[in-house]
């Protein structure tokens, strides 16, 4: 396999496994919430209204349960990159492709599964804590959707090594005349002792 291919396999993959995390973490909410969705008979606090709500949360409600998962779950997709010791801006784009793949797959998945609704009630009568639709789905899906792909796209193309190259090629001409240059030098002294400069 050659590596192109090798890097869209792994991305494809790793999507794949944030949509069946997506699963598990759907039917883990439905056990949690059962009927009542976006935590509304929860024991935790709520946030209904505010203007940075309507900005950075789609509108929606905030909860203690929310404000504490959102960050749980973002933080568990960029484990393998504390473990591994290594960061990389390609590596972060596929992490956050696939915690956008993960809450999609995952917020529909509770309305398929979820007993109590069912896809029929994914709409804005059933579901009012999504406040914005496009096609008969929340934007979130649409939106967040396009940006997965092109990141986790983006997340697999190889590196720009014409940059690094150019500027090790310079580096190394700039090295090359200072080392000739002490090399001569050095002759110098061994055929000359007397010379000291």
């Amino acid at each position: 396999m050659n590596p192109a291919t090798g890097r869209i396999v792994r991305a494809l993959f790793a999507f794949a496994w944030a949509i069946l995390l997506g699963y598990l973490f759907a039917e883990v909410e439905i056990q949690i919430e059962g009927p009542a969705g976006w935590a509304t008979s929860l024991p935790t606090w709520r946030i209904e209204h505010h203007w940075l709500l309507d900005i950075f949360w789609g509108g929606r409600a905030m909860t203690g349960y929310h404000a504490w998962v959102f960050p749980f779950i973002a933080l568990f997709f960029h484990f393998p990159l504390v473990y591994a010791g290594r960061w990389s801006l390609r590596d972060e784009a596929r992490i956050l492709a696939c915690v956008m793949a993960f809450w999609i797959s995952e917020d529909l998945l509770w309305f398929v599964l979820n007993p109590a609704y069912g896809l029929a009630h994914l709409n804005p009568v059933d579901a009012p804590w999504h406040k914005h639709w496009f096609g008969g789905f929340p934007s979130d899906y649409s939106l967040f959707g396009v940006v997965a792909i092109l990141l986790l796209g983006w997340s697999c193309t190889r590196p720009s090594t014409e940059g690094a190259s150019l500027l090790r090629s310079r580096v190394q001409r700039a090295r090359i005349p200072r080392t000739v240059e002490r090399t001569h030098r050095i002759e110098q002294r061994r055929q000359n002792p007397d010379q000291r400069r």
